[in-house]
């Protein structure tokens, strides 16, 4: 738990540079492990060492009401060690996260990232994620936008995955059209 703290603090602390003062910026091992038991926790391992991670779960008392939806699962403490960023590893975890909510029986994944981190939210739009609400959990220093995606089915096999499109597929679907 100690190492993942790590991971989690280190993938957050380019927003804490920017001034937004996210829980995963300051965290302590206890709410790791707190955070990590409220759902199914995921990490993302190379060569034995932990560089990322997310946790889905449902919705709790102290969330907006659209969290607490039956059909809703969310995704949280999401992280991937600033050294492995832009690997691929990201997607992987919110791929699987979003499998894991679809066979937990929910129609909806959610998340939430402060107002002002836009660069962010243009990342989630890309992956099909859609604003549905805003937030203030207290003991931040912003606004939280809660967004939203409508999970379909996915097919897949070993060599295989059958899914809808996305945004992150525009680049390949344009040169495909164009040949």
């Amino acid at each position: 738990m100690e190492h993942l703290t790590t991971v989690i603090r280190s993938a957050y602390q380019p927003l804490a540079d920017l001034g937004f003062r996210y829980w995963g910026t300051w965290q302590s091992v206890e709410d790791t492990k707190k955070r990590c038991s409220s759902g199914t926790c995921l990490v993302a391992e190379e060569d034995g060492e932990i560089v990322g991670t997310i946790t889905i779960k449902k919705g709790d008392e102290t969330d907006p009401d659209f969290y607490r939806r039956e059909d809703v699962r969310l995704f949280t403490q999401f992280a991937v060690s600033p050294h492995r960023q832009g690997s691929g590893i990201g997607s992987r975890l919110i791929e699987e996260s979003e499998k894991l909510a679809f066979h937990d029986g929910a129609s909806e994944i959610a998340l939430d990232t402060a107002e002002g981190a836009t660069h962010l939210q243009d990342i989630y739009a890309k992956r099909g994620y859609r604003n549905v609400g805003t937030v203030d959990w207290g003991g931040t220093n912003y606004v939280s936008v809660l967004m939203s995606k409508r999970l379909r089915p996915m097919l897949t096999s070993d060599r295989l995955c059958l899914r809808p499109m996305s945004g992150d597929d525009l680049e390949f679907v344009q040169q495909y059209w164009k040949d």
